[in-house]
């Protein structure tokens, strides 16, 4: 596994393992899914957009 933290590549070993189960005894997915390890998190980075310092901060505001 490469990339991410520490618990993100925990989350996609946890994963992986619970899908080769599946594969290998296909009885086991319906007690898997409702413990919810077959679904994969799919949230990712928001893109940095233009006229701001990150993808929803913007840039230090000066008075003066």
């Amino acid at each position: 596994v490469k990339g991410g933290g520490k618990t993100g590549q925990a989350e996609a070993i946890r994963h992986g393992i619970a899908k080769a189960l599946v594969s290998f005894n296909p009885e086991l997915r319906l007690i898997l899914k409702k413990a919810g390890l077959l679904t994969r998190d799919a949230r990712i980075k928001e893109r940095k957009k233009y006229g701001l310092a990150g993808a929803r901060r913007s840039f230090q505001f000066s008075k003066r």
